[in-house]
């Protein structure tokens, strides 16, 4: 204790409880929670933000319960750490909930401290970050840690679209505590040290008989890969921030702001000789859609988004000549880049964002339809396939859009044509523009003919070969307007950065209405 404190008891008083609020649950607990192969709350604070930028709030509340014993259980901060600094300069509000304090369970005062935090966040127009890591509900304080989980799921929808929201799962996060992740715009979660669920193994188990592991019930895996919940798996907790402060990057701080530029020392006009090749000349051989597109970005850069789910579609970030992109990609290399259900709703919520926060649309389409069968019929395609109709037709960002392959049926329409409201439509000489593939129509148009010819297959094959002729090329579209120019493929990029250079003061409104009715 140095001499100014001896002498002023208040000054020796403040620095004592600001000690007491650092250690949380107290050194015991702080060593289980890096056993468990965990951050403390601070600690990840101190990675998330620029050193020396994190200005604490609410250090010393405690939560203002007496029963069960509660009233003899105040830690000062009482399990969460909230406050404000900045990445990479930018403004950012964060919480950080304390697995040492009561198990990070939330009470009514700490769900006040989240509150005041986004409340801040929205006046001022910068980022949430939440760091999760919580046992879920204070169950000594009863309806009050409730309220406390509906107060903030109230405040994460009215900032939906105003200030980006992104949610770290860095330990448990059960129950209602999922619902406020949810609804944020991004979901980070760690390999196994963090699970999601509503209801655990436990409950699963008395009620349906199952028998499921916390990992493969709501793992980082099992959110990433299956139920599309989590948009990145981490290797461990730094990896997850790391990737966090990039994402931030991308982003503009509110939705009245565009997105940051960074000094961009890639050619824009740069030609890139590798895609001529890599749509092949056989229109039934799969290729990776993401070639073209680290070709075509700056310095080969794809930040990709939910990269292990629903894989037939891609979606990500990027930047061209220093500004930041959204791209919405089908994904030949699996499943054809067939739209299903998954994929839709996959791309039909990141094209919504990017529309939320300036952020232009590039998209790559190589889709031969709707993939046909009971499973998705009965499971909605019809629906879910007009979530991402709606989504591009609603979004007035600049869309800049590139067939690079096939674009049947309704898919076409669906896949930011020029139709739905996109700008720029861009193909290679290599695009189907055709309600069907050259089998499938001629198998329609000339059942009668086929019927009658004497030799069936021959006449099947020049007729295909006809259609093909006519409709396998984009030249049809090209003579109607609904594609503004057909471009050699190694002039992708400087084609792109062109017309997104031209739509930069884009201004296009919707009608008046309170909001619309999205098919969810």
């Amino acid at each position: 204790m140095d001499g100014t404190t001896e002498k002023d008891p208040l000054r020796a008083r403040l620095q004592q409880m600001e000690k007491q609020a650092e250690l949380g649950g107290g050194a015991d607990r702080i060593a289980k929670q890096h056993e468990a192969g965990k951050l403390t709350a601070r600690e990840r604070i101190d990675l998330l933000l620029d050193p020396g930028s994190f200005t604490e709030m609410d250090k010393f509340v405690t939560h203002r319960s007496n029963d069960f014993g509660m009233g003899d259980k105040k830690i000062l901060g009482d399990g969460v750490v909230t406050g404000y600094g900045t990445v990479e300069g930018r403004q950012i509000f964060v919480f950080a909930q304390d697995f040492t304090v009561f198990g990070g369970s939330l009470s009514g005062a700490y769900a006040q401290k989240i509150c005041k935090i986004m409340d801040m966040a929205m006046r001022v127009g910068a980022p949430v970050i939440g760091l999760n890591d919580s046992g879920g509900a204070r169950i000594q304080e009863g309806v009050e840690s409730l309220a406390g989980y509906a107060d903030i799921f109230l405040r994460n929808t009215l900032a939906s679209g105003v200030v980006p929201q992104i949610s770290l799962i860095l330990g448990p996060c059960a129950g209602g505590a999922v619902y406020s992740p949810a609804i944020t715009d991004f979901i980070m979660m760690v390999k196994d040290t963090s699970y999601m669920f509503i209801t655990g193994p436990d409950v699963i188990k008395t009620v349906t008989h199952q028998e499921v592991t916390k990992e493969d019930l709501g793992g980082a895996l099992a959110h990433n890969q299956k139920s599309g919940v989590a948009h990145f798996a981490a290797e461990n907790e730094h990896n997850a921030i790391v990737m966090t402060r990039e994402l931030l990057s991308f982003l503009p701080s509110n939705n009245q702001e565009d997105p940051p530029v960074q000094p961009c020392d890639d050619d824009p006009f740069r030609a890139d000789e590798g895609l001529k090749t890599v749509v092949p000349s056989n229109p039934n051989k799969p290729y990776d859609i993401k070639e073209i597109i680290r070709a075509v970005v700056d310095n080969k850069h794809f930040f990709e988004v939910q990269e292990h789910f629903a894989k037939n579609m891609v979606i990500g970030f990027a930047r061209m000549n220093g500004k930041s992109v959204g791209i919405v990609a089908n994904q030949p290399a699996v499943l054809a880049g067939v739209l299903d259900i998954d994929a839709s709703v996959k791309a039909a919520r990141f094209v919504r964002f990017c529309d939320c926060f300036n952020i232009p649309l590039i998209t790559l389409v190589d889709v031969p339809g709707f993939l046909p069968g009971t499973d998705q019929e009965w499971g909605g395609i019809i629906t879910h396939g007009a979530k991402l109709l709606y989504a591009f037709a609603e979004a007035t960002v600049p869309k800049i859009t590139l067939i690079t392959r096939k674009a049947y049926g309704g898919a076409y329409d669906v896949m930011a044509s020029k139709h739905i409201r996109a700008d720029i439509n861009y193909a290679y000489p290599t695009a189907e523009i055709a309600v069907m593939g050259p089998e499938g129509a001629v198998n329609i148009i000339f059942r009668n003919e086929l019927l009658k010819a004497k030799d069936a297959n021959s006449e099947r094959t020049r007729l295909v070969n006809e259609y093909r002729e006519k409709f396998a090329n984009p030249f049809k579209a090209a003579e109607l307007g609904y594609i503004d120019e057909v471009i050699r493929p190694e002039e992708t990029r400087a084609k792109i950065i062109r017309a997104l250079e031209m739509l930069k003061n884009k201004r296009q409104e919707n009608p008046p209405r309170k909001h619309g009715n999205i098919p969810l």
